[in-house]
């Protein structure tokens, strides 16, 4: 399979994984590998804690990632990567058969820039995932997350069986010193499932 063109820094263009299957592999392989999270790298400092806050997932389990600076929520019937080791873009990672969401810290992204940057993640993402298939933009809008700028993109992606899979990705501007993302994908294509992966990355809070 061929390597995606790398992005500028301070983004990681794809997530890295280990060798891929063929061009014909079902993406949904891929996200399983992420899943199991088979690849080598640092452990990274994370723990459970429950959203308590009138959200979508209020009252759900939540991963706090101390690398990437944020925490997330854990819908029901996911799981968490536990103890197991992440690739080195990633620093934490929920799964289910239904999609996955991965999050990881980055250098600093101007404010201004942040649109930008984000847009072409997400388009760079969605190529590894789905090589060679047509991409739409659903979404790109500014938001705050914690009170920091923070962009998030939607991508509609025409996968194999008619499907159509759903990319989202979250850049938040941390700091001045660092920024972090989420990386959330619905291979169903389902609504609902659609749905749970966007209340994941709604649910990101910084440092809880």
């Amino acid at each position: 399979m061929t390597t995606p063109t790398p992005l500028p820094p301070p983004f990681p263009p794809a997530p890295p994984l280990p060798p891929a299957p063929a061009r014909r592999a079902r993406p949904v392989v891929l996200v399983a590998l992420l899943v199991l999270l088979l690849a080598g790298g640092g452990a990274t400092a994370w723990w459970l804690s429950r959203d308590t806050d009138g959200a979508p997932l209020a009252g759900r389990p939540r991963v706090t990632d101390e690398r990437a600076g944020l925490s997330y929520a854990i819908p029901d019937g996911w799981k968490s990567n536990g103890s197991k080791r992440l690739i080195d873009a990633f620093s934490s990672a929920i799964g289910s058969p239904r999609g996955t969401v991965l999050a990881g810290p980055s250098r600093p992204v101007p404010e201004p820039r942040l649109r930008t940057v984000t847009e072409r993640a997400a388009r760079s993402n969605a190529e590894f995932f789905y090589p060679d298939r047509a991409v739409r933009l659903e979404e790109s809008r500014p938001e705050e997350v914690g009170g920091r700028p923070a962009h998030t993109v939607a991508l509609a992606v025409d996968a194999e069986g008619g499907r159509v899979a759903h990319l989202r990705m979250t850049v938040v501007a941390s700091d001045d010193r660092r920024a972090a993302f989420l990386l959330g994908i619905a291979t169903s294509g389902a609504p609902d499932d659609v749905r749970e992966v966007d209340a994941v990355l709604r649910s990101a809070s910084l440092g809880d």
